[in-house]
């Protein structure tokens, strides 16, 4: 469970505060897989991060209950002189989950080959992309946080991530990021709309897609 009571965040512009969350009370239920939609510059991002932790709030709280992940995929976090092997091996003391175990699925799914034992600033984006959807999938956590994930690597690497998130989420929820309607009903069964600094909660991802394309002004308001 992930509740957000009061949440406010806003970033200083030309033309004064824009909201991203302006004093935002929701509930996202464990074991839910939510799409996140909005348009771009709504603030979809920072709120993935303001849940991970890795960027502060201005006001409000967030409780979970369970573990959640930070963005999966997200890169950010690898130390560059380090190789993909070490950071691995780290952040699985960090999470208390079994080396070797982690060490021996991240080298068969990022499909590094030798560079998994070369320093990460040797990488391409692809390759750091990789390791870290390889680490964030490899540690069971009852919430993921996903931003755009399985968009990483060819076709046969999107393909691959796509069977393993959806065998993760068997038995996790999930807050989901994607421009692509279609992946959040593969993916998802519930939505929130972003919009304005204002988030509303759909048990039914349909009903969250159909809201956000109203906001787009791509499909009408009024009933067929």
């Amino acid at each position: 469970m992930i509740r957000l009571t009061n949440l406010t965040k806003s970033f200083w512009t030309p033309d004064g505060p824009k909201y991203v969350a302006d004093d935002i009370s929701v509930t996202f239920p464990s074991g839910v897989s939510v799409g996140l939609l909005g348009r771009n510059g709504a603030g979809k991002s920072t709120m993935m991060q303001m849940i991970s932790g890795t960027i502060r709030a201005d006001h409000g709280t967030i409780e979970t209950t369970g573990t959640v992940s930070w963005p999966v995929g997200f890169a950010g976090s690898f130390h560059r002189d380090l190789t993909g092997a070490q950071n691995t091996r780290f952040i699985a003391r960090v999470y208390g989950v079994d080396t070797d175990e982690l060490l021996d699925f991240v080298k068969d799914f990022a499909e590094l080959g030798s560079h998994f034992h070369l320093p990460i600033r040797s990488y391409s984006a692809g390759m750091r992309s990789r390791l870290a959807f390889g680490v964030s999938i490899g540690i069971p956590f009852d919430t993921y946080l996903v931003d755009e994930v399985t968009s990483v690597g060819d076709a046969d690497f999107r393909r691959k991530s796509r069977l393993v998130f959806l065998e993760r989420m068997r038995t996790s929820g999930a807050l989901m990021v994607s421009h692509s309607d279609q992946q959040l009903r593969d993916f998802c069964t519930a939505g929130a709309v972003l919009e304005n600094g204002r988030l509303t909660y759909f048990d039914d991802i349909e009903d969250a897609i159909r809201q956000h394309n109203i906001n787009l002004g791509t499909i009408s308001g009024e009933d067929d």
